[in-house]
């Protein structure tokens, strides 16, 4: 059962790295990294959206940085360590 449960914490690692990454790139709304990313966002925005809510973006000069996927990628490593 803790095999199972770890496999799906590195997998969901996997995809808050993976939108991380698609947020950097402009992407055809017609297209299928669009597609991609609405998927991607579908899976993630049930964790991130709640921490958006409770931290608030830092401010880089004109760019707001979202620290929420930091925050998951966190606590999903200490989750990690602490079950597997």
């Amino acid at each position: 059962m803790t095999s199972l449960i770890c496999t799906a914490l590195y997998i969901y690692l996997f995809v808050i790295f993976a939108r991380i990454l698609l947020s950097w790139f402009p992407l055809d709304p017609n297209g299928i990294g669009a597609a991609i990313a609405g998927f991607l966002y579908v899976l993630t925005d049930p964790i991130l959206v709640p921490l958006r809510k409770l931290i608030p973006g830092v401010r880089l000069g004109r760019v707001m940085l979202d620290l929420s996927p930091i925050i998951a990628i966190i606590g999903i490593q200490i989750l990690l360590s602490i079950i597997c």
